[in-house]
């Protein structure tokens, strides 16, 4: 990867997650993996809880706009940490409204898109993409796949990486 190819960051604030499923006992010890092409990030381990607040960001390095994959685990000690379901996202909308370029003269928080669940997304409701304190912004609760339960909330926010090509 050069840094030539570098469109910019994706800051992914992975919120909370909702009502996870339960995977030891009597609750769960969950993390998130978040990947992207050979990008590979995780969030801390919170423990004895199915309703986690992680805040935590997360920054991946955007050259295209792959598909960005989100699972979560439940992390054991003396075992394999169990799945605890997954869930992609797709952010071209949400590249769509920063090649906009929009400038300060929009009023904080204007929902440039809304982009709705289908049956081949991962979305629980509506997102919305806004421009709010002067830069792009996605809202997003996904909803986890192969597993009984369980949502996760996430923020994505973009970064512009400054022009260091010679001119």
């Amino acid at each position: 990867m050069s840094m030539d190819d570098l469109v910019g960051l994706l800051r992914v604030h992975v919120h909370r997650g909702v009502n996870l499923a339960i995977r030891d006992l009597r609750s769960s010890d969950p993390y998130v993996i978040i990947r992207m092409g050979r990008q590979k990030l995780r969030t801390r381990v919170v423990k004895r809880n199915i309703n986690p607040v992680w805040d935590e960001d997360l920054t991946l390095s955007i050259l295209e706009p792959l598909p960005v994959k989100l699972e979560v685990y439940d992390r054991d000690i003396f075992s394999t940490d169990d799945k605890m379901g997954d869930a992609e996202f797709d952010f071209k909308p949400f590249m769509e409204a920063v090649k906009m370029r929009l400038n300060d003269d929009l009023p904080n928080n204007t929902i440039i898109t809304t982009v709705k669940p289908t049956r081949t997304n991962c979305l629980a409701e509506e997102s919305h993409i806004t421009w709010t304190d002067n830069r792009v912004i996605q809202n997003m609760v996904l909803r986890l796949r192969n597993v009984e339960s369980g949502e996760i909330e996430i923020k994505l926010r973009w970064i512009d990486v400054p022009d260091h090509k010679r001119k």
